[in-house]
């Protein structure tokens, strides 16, 4: 009788514990959403890879927590702000999707957070720059991962700046993250006592870029500064090429620019281009083991967003299992109140604006025959402390700073 009194107890004790992970993680699992370009100009940017990354986070996690399953969604929302919200609110309202992250494109960001601050849900953005996510169109479920426009400016636009490139001329992509990126280098190229002598803005996606190189060629600025990312920076380094506008004693300012990005463009093309990323795969041993492993599941090496996706999924499951919840304001808190130290992010900070402050990196493309090894395109020009790299959380305009 001892015996089955026992077992019977050990049967309740587990069901009751049972029931109290259940309680604590709402749907009985933990679902996140990638939510990014897979088919567009930031489809090598972001794309399918972030997912991989997120994939990689949670089986390095261990597949659980608060012994509930992890399940990785994604979808490709075009590009399209009203495709992307529209794939949101159906992972909100119908398929229990707790959070959503990578958000590639500043405009989709945006309106995805904007309706995840309505649904109580968290957001971690890695593949959008604009500074407005953690400035005036702020959310307290909201966080900014990999980067931003002001860490890119302060990064390239520095470096170029000092050594002379002090007359720029802006080519923007034509919407919220080009206007961004163009405004806060601007600001940053004035405070050095340069100046901005034009810009045109070209529409996301184009496949010919001669009359806005032409206006910038005959701007006589110093520096082109390309405020846009993806395939068409990479359209536009070649088409500059191509008009000798480099020959001719212009500087190109790639201002986003990743290492998936020189790889489709090739050392030849991007050789002695200056950029700034929050992460590269041979910078130590530790980005070197993701940098592996991740090669080993894609065939290519990761880029600021790729690593940082896996920083971002990595840090929400540690932020549920320390709160104890999957529930919006308790994950939210204690993202705020954990350090992130990982192979992406090392001392890294959440600021009370959702920024995740962390030290960024100054690179240079290595000239054709320099690398050691394939992927190795980078010299590490200098390291940006993440308190230079990002705009003070108490000036960012965000509400929730007091």
């Amino acid at each position: 009788m001892r015996k089955n009194l026992i077992a019977s107890l050990a049967i309740l004790l587990a069901g009751s514990t049972a029931a109290l992970a259940q309680d604590a993680v709402s749907d009985g699992k933990v679902k996140i959403g990638i939510l990014n370009d897979q088919s567009g100009v930031y489809a090598d940017f972001g794309g399918k890879s972030s997912v991989e990354a997120a994939k990689m986070a949670v089986e390095d996690f261990g597949g659980t927590v608060l012994d509930m399953p992890i399940e990785i969604v994604d979808a490709d929302h075009q590009n399209k702000p009203d495709i992307a919200s529209n794939i949101a609110r159906q992972w909100y309202d119908t398929e229990q999707v707790d959070a959503i992250m990578e958000l590639t494109t500043s405009s989709v960001a945006l309106a995805v957070q904007a309706l995840s601050r309505e649904k109580k849900k968290i957001d971690i953005v890695t593949g959008a720059a604009t500074t407005d996510l953690t400035g005036k169109q702020c959310s307290p479920y909201g966080f900014h991962w990999a980067y931003d426009t002001h860490a890119l400016a302060v990064g390239t636009g520095g470096a170029l700046v000092k050594q002379g490139g002090d007359s720029w001329f802006f080519l923007t992509a034509d919407y919220a993250f080009g206007y961004s990126l163009e405004e806060q280098t601007s600001e940053f190229v004035k405070s050095a006592g340069g100046n901005v002598v034009g810009s045109v803005r070209h529409p996301l996606a184009t496949n010919d870029f001669s009359s806005f190189l032409l206006q910038a060629q005959s701007s006589g600025a110093k520096v082109i500064g390309l405020a846009n990312a993806g395939l068409d920076t990479a359209n536009a380094i070649k088409q500059a090429a191509e008009f000798g506008i480099t020959a001719g004693g212009q500087n190109l300012a790639a201002l986003l620019f990743t290492l998936a990005e020189v790889h489709g463009l090739g050392v030849e093309a991007a050789q002695g281009l200056t950029l700034t990323e929050g992460y590269y795969w041979n910078l130590d041993e530790q980005s070197r083991e993701f940098g592996k492993r991740f090669f080993e599941r894609t065939g290519s090496m990761p880029n600021m967003v790729h690593a940082g996706t896996y920083s971002a999924v990595m840090q929400y499951l540690k932020a549920i299992k320390q709160a104890g919840t999957d529930e919006t304001e308790a994950v939210a808190k204690a993202l705020h109140e954990m350090p992130v130290d990982d192979f992406f992010a090392r001392n890294g900070k959440v600021g009370a604006n959702g920024r995740m402050i962390h030290d960024m990196y100054l690179l240079q493309v290595k000239k054709p025959g320099e690398s050691d090894e394939p992927w190795d395109y980078f010299n590490v020009l200098s390291t940006i402390p993440g308190d230079e790299a990002y705009i003070d959380p108490a000036k960012s305009g965000c509400e929730l700073v007091q």
